[in-house]
Formats: structure tokens, C-alpha cells, sequence
């Protein structure tokens, strides 16, 4: 199979956002195009087959932005100053270098982005995971730093090395903006899906490259239910815990291809160092 492609999305939005997709690390298309190009059954990323969700509900989503206001990428509130997200979200769509921090904004308490609801905080510094390449090689996980702290609840997280959360069949929750069909617009309102985590051998055999030290996947065998393009870095929950970070996928509820999203419990020493 070949590469897959991340959750990043882009479409105008009231006429001032949008929502960035980007289809590979190689040829990243955010900020340069309003819907990521897609090979057919290659993995892209997105809240599909879900529910309207609210801010007021799950305080800890944000939406992250550039300076310009376009919405590319979501995140997860897990202190006041930090916000964890993929990676490749930090990477710059025209340079392939890191984003500059001056230019990303997160947004958070705005369930739709067409109103000017909630808080818009700036970032002061970006870490990126020092062993990450693409998404589909793992380590997909990044924090960006705050300025000044967020008055939203934060989201407690997983726990270093726990398994319990990552077992087959457990439910979790997924939350975004992204696009609620494959080739349909991304939402201008905060939505969310129920996903069961699969077995690493049903990731390995939609994904090759499948690393279960990094990554989980979850989605229901017959499709309809997923993250889409433009919900990259964005919260996957269970128990009321952050396990996971949207990563990638192929295409968009299709059956035999779950999400596939970033281990959380496998980063948590990592990440408390720079929380």
C-alpha cells in the first residue's frame, strides 16, 4: 500500500477560514489547496458518521489556525499552556520545515468556527517528537506552548505505558471539524463519533506500516464511522482521558481501513517534560 495521507483539511469557511489538508510529508498540499488530492485507497485525514458536539462539553478541543485565521489542524487542551496535536501539523505545507510559532494561533470554546466565540491564544514555542519523519513511520505527536494560559478545562491524559485504554473493542470517542463525508465539505461545527479500538493485526493488515509502539487504530469493520480530513491532531478520549491524537487513514469511513491515531501512553514521560 502505498502512503497514507493525514487529517489536515481546507475549504472556505464564512470566507475566512479554512480547513488545510495535507496528503503525505512528500507532498504536503495545506495552505496551497481548499481539499487535501487524495490517491484512491491511499490513507488521508476527519468526524464522519458522528454527532453535533459542543465546547461547552468538551472544553479542552481547540482548533488550531495560521495568523490569517485558517483553520488547519485541532489539538487538546491538557494544561492551561499546553495543547498536544500530530506532528505533522507542525510542519509547514509550502517549506517542509517547522511552522514559525509566531504564526499558529489555537482556538478554544468556539464550537462553530464561523462565530468569533471563545478564546484565541498564541504560541510561544512548538515541540515536535525529535524521531518523527511522516505520519505513517510513527512518533506523529507534537505540544505547543502557550503564551498566556487558556481559561477552558484541560483534559487529563493517559497514563506512561498503560495498556488498559488501548484493549480491542473498547469505545472511544472522536472529536473535530473535519469533513463528515469523503468528498463533502469539512464542518463548521464542532462534531464527534464513537469508534472501537481494533486488534494491531486488523491495523496490520489495512496498514503495512503499522507500528503498535506508536500507533493504534479504531473504526468499525464496516465503515461509516471515522475521522476525516481536517481533524488531524485532534483528541481521541476514553474513560474521560486523551489516549490518542488523530493521525492518518485511507480515505474516509471506508470499510476494512480504521483510523489510525498516535499512542498517547507511549510519549507521556516525553510529553511531561515539556508540560
Amino acid at each position: 500500500m502505498g502512503r497514507g495521507s493525514d487529517r489536515r483539511t481546507g475549504a472556505t469557511r464564512g470566507g475566512a477560514l479554512l480547513r488545510l489538508v495535507v496528503t503525505s510529508a512528500v507532498t504536503a498540499l495545506a495552505g496551497m489547496h481548499p481539499v487535501a488530492a487524495s490517491a484512491e485507497g491511499q490513507p488521508e485525514a476527519r468526524v464522519l458518521g458522528g454527532s453535533d458536539a459542543t465546547t461547552d462539553d468538551a472544553p479542552w478541543v481547540v482548533a488550531l489556525a495560521d495568523h490569517h485565521g485558517r483553520q488547519f489542524c485541532g489539538g487538546t487542551l491538557v494544561s492551561p499552556v499546553k495543547v498536544i496535536t500530530a506532528a505533522h501539523c507542525t510542519v509547514d505545507p509550502i517549506t517542509g520545515g517547522q511552522r514559525n510559532p509566531a504564526e499558529v494561533r489555537t482556538i478554544a470554546g468556539r464550537t462553530d468556527l464561523r462565530t468569533d466565540q471563545g478564546v484565541i491564544g498564541e504560541v510561544e514555542r512548538i515541540w515536535t517528537h525529535p524521531d518523527y519523519q511522516d505520519y505513517v513511520h510513527g512518533d506523529d505527536i507534537a505540544v505547543l506552548t502557550l503564551r498566556t494560559p487558556m481559561p477552558q478545562r484541560p483534559l487529563a491524559t493517559v497514563g506512561p505505558d498503560e495498556t488498559a485504554p488501548y484493549q480491542p473493542g473498547t469505545v472511544a470517542r472522536v472529536f473535530g471539524w473535519g469533513k463528515t463525508s469523503e468528498s463533502g465539505p469539512p464542518s463548521d461545527t464542532l462534531r464527534s463519533v464513537d469508534v472501537p479500538i481494533n486488534t494491531d493485526d486488523a491495523c496490520r493488515a489495512a496498514y503495512p506500516n503499522f507500528d503498535a509502539r506508536s500507533m493504534f487504530c479504531a473504526g468499525v469493520p464496516e465503515g461509516g464511522s471515522d475521522a476525516c480530513a481536517g481533524d488531524s491532531g485532534g483528541p481521541i478520549v476514553a474513560d474521560g482521558r486523551l489516549i490518542g491524537v488523530v493521525s492518518y487513514g485511507t480515505g474516509c469511513g471506508r470499510p476494512g481501513t480504521p483510523g489510525v491515531y498516535t499512542r498517547l501512553a507511549s510519549y507521556v514521560a516525553e510529553l511531561s517534560a515539556q508540560r
